[in-house]
């Protein structure tokens, strides 16, 4: 019996309507899309807030983790100005001030640490009064480093649950909750973590809580993430040599529009925690870039400035934009071809194969890159490492692997037992 008066009903989430043939009866088409689906196909909304000393990393990684998840991410700073001075000289410029958001609705706030930011974060009324409504509503929440203890717990938003943050502020978060040692920790509705170091793991699991695991794993995968964390980092080092170099040593990192935020942030800080002399300069025609992720940060100088001064180190963060824009700079490459000569020069992701390899400067040399640019290096023997160290030469595979990245540099540097206190101290190793 034919079917009459029949709607072919869009489907709610994707709003799409399958187009029917005019020689067929009307049938109502039902479609049934998996929990993983539905959730992959809402769009989140996730406040990231920001102030003068906040830890740049925890920021820059928690919000490219979150936008690689297709979340809908805000940025907004604390205080008046967009641009916020972060630790460690990193200069970050937020999409907003938290007074223009605050009556946005939002499906998650993830508070980064950092001291004095968090103290500027949990003296910040209109974010108090933002978060807290957000809480009562049953929203998820999360927070890292110092700011579970000196935000959350003051606020009085981890009552009843089980908590973990910074190895110094556990004895502070106690007064709150129960602390846990767990490097990221869910109890209901609040997610936390403890330092720069599980970061990463942090971003991962709130896509989880947002999109589902199987969302999580796609995010994850690209990044090359670390999957033990022992009492060390490894690097593989061939043809060894001694790095030789000022007291402290000059570090150029360029940057450009489409540079890996997570990246550059991470060899910033990292370097700039053991006192190595950092100079940040844009390819850009102003201080300011938009990396891949959409993560606004801001130069000490433009290159034709950098390029006057002399570095012992000349490291590229990578990001398919902002290394096809390193590759195209005369400037860039003449550093770059003089640097080979006598000192040091690496590079991390996509750069070793778009910028150094196109202009021979990986001749001779043992390199890795992001695993599926490998194809490009004429040599990709040593590709499966996760941090390849060449005479003077180092190279690296993605945003997952840039901390062991930045510590391989730092032991050349400095020594081992710097970099393996550092690892400790990002609770990037077992503290």
């Amino acid at each position: 019996m034919a079917l009459r008066h029949l709607r072919v009903l869009p489907h709610p989430l994707t709003n799409f309507t399958p187009k029917l043939s005019p020689n067929r009866p009307k049938h109502r088409v039902c479609f049934s899309l998996s929990a993983s689906q539905i959730m992959a196909s809402i769009s989140r909304k996730v406040l990231v807030p920001i102030a003068d000393g906040t830890e740049p990393m925890e920021a820059v990684i928690t919000v490219d983790v979150l936008r690689r998840s297709g979340a809908d991410v805000t940025v907004a700073s604390a205080g008046n100005q967009l641009t916020v001075q972060a630790l460690h000289g990193v200069k970050i410029v937020a999409d907003a001030v938290v007074s223009d958001v605050v009556d946005t609705t939002f499906d998650l706030v993830a508070l980064p640490g950092g001291v004095p930011g968090v103290d500027h974060l949990r003296e910040c009324g209109v974010l108090e009064k933002l978060v807290k409504k957000h809480v009562e509503d049953g929203r998820l929440y999360a927070a890292v480093c110092a700011a579970p203890a000196a935000v959350l717990g003051p606020w009085g938003l981890l009552k009843g649950v089980k908590a973990t943050c910074y190895p110094a502020f556990m004895e502070k978060l106690a007064s709150y909750t129960t602390t846990v040692e767990s490097r990221v920790q869910l109890d209901g509705k609040v997610v936390t973590s403890r330092a720069p170091g599980t970061t990463m793991e942090f971003g991962v699991a709130l896509v989880e809580q947002l999109y589902g695991k199987q969302k999580a794993d796609e995010v994850a995968g690209p990044l090359v993430m670390r999957s033990s964390h022992g009492d060390e980092y490894v690097f593989a080092e061939l043809n060894p040599v001694q790095w030789t170099t000022e007291n402290p040593p000059k570090v150029l990192v360029p940057i450009a529009n489409g540079s890996e935020e997570m990246e550059a942030v991470i060899i910033i800080d990292i370097l700039r925690r053991a006192k190595a002399n950092v100079v940040v300069a844009s390819l850009e025609d102003k201080l300011e870039i938009v990396a891949s992720r959409n993560v606004k940060l801001e130069a000490d100088m433009l290159l034709d400035e950098a390029a006057k001064l002399s570095y012992d180190l000349i490291v590229l963060p990578g990001g398919l934009g902002g290394a096809q824009t390193f590759a195209k700079s005369e400037t860039l490459v003449s550093l770059l071809k003089k640097q080979r000569e006598n000192r040091y020069y690496g590079a991390i992701c996509a750069s070793p194969a778009l910028v150094l390899e196109p202009h021979g400067l990986l001749k001779g040399k043992k390199a890795t890159a992001f695993p599926a640019l490998c194809n490009k290096l004429s040599d990709p023997s040593e590709a499966e490492n996760r941090v390849v160290v060449d005479g003077n030469l180092v190279t690296s595979r993605g945003p997952g692997t840039s901390i062991e990245f930045a510590l391989a540099i730092v032991e050349k540097l400095f020594g081992r037992k710097l970099g393996l206190e550092l690892a400790k101290t990002i609770v990037f190793t077992s503290p």
